[in-house]
This record gives C-alpha cells, sequence and structure tokens, in this order.
C-alpha cells in the first residue's frame, strides 16, 4: 500500500443496529430460538459452592466478566472456544458509551461436538443497557483487509448476554437465535441437555481468574 492510500479494513461500513437485528431475528417464527432461565448467582454459590474467602457476587462484576469474555472468549469458555483462537478488530466507540469491534474465534459445533468451525461476529457493548450482542455474520472482512468466509457446520447464530437483577442479587440472562428455515428441535434438545444447576463456566472462571477467589463444588450426591 501507498503512503496515502487507505486500506479495505479502514473504509467505513454501514453502520450496524446490533440490538435491532437480534430482536428482528428473535421474532422471526422460522429461526430457531433458546432462552435459558436467568442463573441467580449468589443463590446458585451458596447453594452449591464453597469459597476460600467472603464473596457476594455483585451486578458490577457480572457485567465486568461479560466485558471481558466479549474479548477473550477463549478464556472465559474454553470447553466451546478453541485456545487462542480469538481476535478482534476495528473497535469502535459511540455516543452513550456503547462499544463496537468485529472477532473471530473457532468454535465447538453445537450438533457436532468433536468438530469446530470459523465463527465471525459483530459485537456491541451496551454498559447503559448492560448487555453484550452477537450478530453473527457469513463474511467479514479482517483487520488487513482480506475476506473471510466463517464455517458452514452450522447454521449462522446470533447471541445475546445480559445482566439483571440488583446489586447485590445478579441474575445472568442468555439468548441465542439460530438462522434457519424452520425450528429445529435437534437444536432446541442440545441446549435442553446443556442446562445444569451450577455456574456457568464463565462465572466460575471469572471467580477463579479476576477475584483470585478458591471456588470448590459441593458434592451433590
Amino acid at each position: 500500500m501507498k503512503p496515502g492510500e487507505t486500506g479495505e479494513a479502514d473504509k467505513p461500513v454501514a453502520r450496524l443496529n446490533h440490538e435491532e437485528e437480534f430482536e428482528r431475528a428473535w421474532t422471526d417464527p422460522c429461526n430457531t430460538r433458546i432462552e435459558l432461565p436467568p442463573a441467580d448467582i449468589n443463590q446458585v454459590l451458596a447453594r452449591y459452592y464453597r469459597t476460600n474467602k467472603s464473596l457476594t457476587f455483585t451486578r458490577t462484576m457480572l457485567w465486568d466478566m461479560e466485558v471481558k469474555k466479549a474479548f477473550r472468549p477463549d478464556l472465559y469458555i474454553p470447553s466451546v472456544v478453541s485456545e487462542g483462537s480469538s481476535r478482534y478488530w476495528r473497535r469502535q466507540t459511540a455516543s452513550g458509551g456503547t462499544e463496537s469491534f468485529l472477532r473471530c474465534s473457532r468454535q465447538r459445533l453445537r450438533l457436532k461436538p468433536s468438530e469446530r468451525g470459523l465463527v465471525l461476529e459483530q459485537v456491541l457493548l451496551n454498559p447503559a443497557r448492560q448487555s453484550a450482542t452477537f450478530i453473527g455474520a457469513a463474511e467479514l472482512l479482517d483487520s488487513d483487509g482480506n475476506l473471510v468466509r466463517a464455517g458452514r457446520g452450522q447454521p449462522l447464530f446470533h447471541v445475546e448476554h445480559s445482566v439483571d437483577g440488583g446489586e447485590f442479587r445478579p441474575l445472568n440472562r442468555w439468548r441465542i437465535v439460530y438462522l434457519t428455515d424452520r425450528p429445529e428441535r435437534k437444536l432446541i434438545e442440545r441446549f435442553a441437555l446443556a442446562k445444569e444447576v451450577r455456574l456457568r463456566e464463565f462465572v466460575e472462571i471469572y471467580i477463579r481468574r479476576d477475584l483470585k477467589i478458591e471456588l470448590t463444588r459441593r458434592d451433590l450426591s
């Protein structure tokens, strides 16, 4: 590239309203929608875990975790995202404190967990709503302006992570919508089987990694 020229990755792109796009997909009856029950972090902690020091998990902590996870999903959901495979680019801030960027990672396929595929996402962090929205993309330009295509092992999907509840009783909310021709029962059943009583993986990791608190699962037998 000659001095003064603009690379493809630096050219303006059409502005995406991530939250409207998610809701548009969510309300489409052809798509496959899954919403997990909200997780009461402190209730689950008290019932199913022991810690080496007193811990009251706060809403502030939960949002901090969501932001960190958005940038480094391989650190916070290693059961899904391959180690070292995630990276982000085109980080931008807007009025109101929202922040957007593009992200890629290699993720485990939901219906073929032994296989991995490249996932491309357009990310929005909204601190006012304390929500993180991930809009899946079939292709994106990378930071060097090269066209990158997502894997085709599963339908494109959008995800929303959000924080609810009071400061001292935070709730973790999670929705995912797959872009399908009709609701796929196998995908819905896959998430139904994944439900468990313990904290979600990323919360356990945040407590151990970021809060430096030892966390031991209670024996439920």
